[in-house]
């Protein structure tokens, strides 16, 4: 499709037109013009909007669908559709699916069903045979398919020995393995984070001791094997102190945290709402500044909607029993424009990409378009109208977020809120 894009500010700090006011015209998917004015003598598909802010395509690294097997929580092509309308050009998909995808056969499904979107679809495939954490899954195999990374979604491995031949296999071909940080036996049955609040509530308490445990054991392993290790959604300031350290003394680890992680403390869970239910727990407000300053400094490498579509009969009852997850594509940018600055929260919505080997392209004259348009000045209330995931549980319900995005601009399409 070619469009001419009118009037709008560039956010990339990588391109020559950084914070310049423009006119963008594309060409069978390239970038063949950027000036102040073009006029649009070949009647292209014009595209004006108030306020309009384009940057790089926006990646998230963890997004969960339903199909295969619970595609009542979201289907790939809904997913997708919700990933390109929330900003984004580039997701990376979790394994836990019914079954996990834990073979070439899946990963390359899961591609396939992704053909032709505008949003490009990165499959990270089951780090143990159908996620039981007992056997190895088909890590090259997978990876000659397509695999970008090996997680068992939000599963810990508790055998340390596993993890460590995991780390010294994908090393050969220099695949990612992930570790969910979290120490079965210290977190117990906990559904919430232990505190006072957990106490006052009656719930059982997750310490934040089960995750350092888990990340402790890790790095060590990781110093052992070295190995490349990606350590997702962490949530304490102990955690982010951790990860610093290992950074120091040059281990292969990088770490993501859950933008509700950032934003969201465990005082919310007062109205026993099981929207508020995820994994990791929603922490306390040193916490959350902790992992702020962590992406500052960065000690974080990503953050991540950590998107986890969940169906009401799944959600809506009581707390003990609810699965964790909320849906995040659509409230990442306007929740994390309410900590940080435009240009910092771009910066975070763009970064990680190098973590998986994926081409991050900058906006310039000749390269490929993949861009996403916003509104970065939009105050407004988040409600569940405003969703366009099947699932509805949401965390941000009736929350202040600011920026809106209108759409994206990838593989020679254009889609617009």
């Amino acid at each position: 499709m070619n469009v001419l894009i009118k009037s709008a500010t560039i956010v990339d700090s990588k391109s020559d037109f950084h914070n310049d006011t423009c006119d963008i015209l594309i060409q069978k998917g390239i970038i063949t013009q950027i000036q102040k004015q073009i006029e649009n003598t070949s009647k292209f598909k014009e595209v004006t909007l108030d306020n309009l802010h384009v940057s790089q395509g926006w990646f998230d690294s963890s997004v969960s669908f339903g199909e295969p097997g619970y595609e009542e929580r979201e289907t790939i092509a809904n997913g997708l559709r919700t990933a390109a309308l929330s900003g984004f050009t580039d997701v990376a998909v979790n394994s836990n699916t019914n079954p996990a995808i834990d073979s070439y056969a899946d990963i390359s499904f899961l591609k396939a069903k992704a053909q032709g979107n505008p949003v490009n679809l990165f499959p990270i495939g089951a780090l143990t045979k159908h996620s039981d954490g007992e056997d190895l899954g088909e890590l090259y195999d997978m990876t000659n398919a397509g695999a970008i990374a090996f997680y068992d979604y939000q599963k810990p491995i508790k055998n340390p020995n596993l993890m460590k031949l995991a780390l010294q296999y994908a090393s050969n071909f220099g695949g990612l393995i992930y570790s969910f940080p979290q120490e079965s036996k210290i977190s117990g049955l906990g559904v919430m984070n232990e505190n006072v609040m957990s106490t006052s509530l009656g719930l059982k308490g997750n310490p934040t001791l089960a995750e350092e445990l888990q990340i402790v054991r890790d790095l060590f392993l990781l110093e052992y094997t070295g190995g490349k290790l990606h350590i997702p959604t962490i949530s304490s300031a102990k955690s982010v102190a951790l990860i610093r350290d290992a950074k120091a003394r040059k281990l292969d680890v990088s770490c993501s945290v859950a933008i509700h992680n950032l934003i969201l403390t465990d005082d919310e869970l007062k109205t026993f709402h099981t929207r508020f239910k995820v994994a990791p727990p929603l922490r306390t407000q040193s916490d959350c500044n902790a992992l702020i300053e962590g992406l500052k400094d960065g000690t974080i490498d990503i953050v991540t909607s950590d998107h986890n579509p969940i169906d009401i009969e799944h959600k809506k009852i009581e707390f003990d029993y609810a699965k964790y997850g909320t849906v995040g594509l659509e409230t990442a940018f306007g929740a994390l424009h309410t900590i940080f600055s435009l240009k910092k929260s771009i910066d975070l919505l763009t970064k990680g990409k190098e973590r998986y080997g994926l081409e991050s392209i900058p906006i310039a004259i000749g390269e490929k378009a993949k861009l996403t348009l916003f509104n970065p000045s939009e105050n407004y209330t988040f409600n569940k109208d405003m969703l366009h995931s099947t699932s509805k549980n949401t965390i941000f319900e009736g929350h202040k977020l600011k920026g809106k995005v209108y759409g994206i601009y990838s593989n020679h399409q254009l889609v617009l809120n």
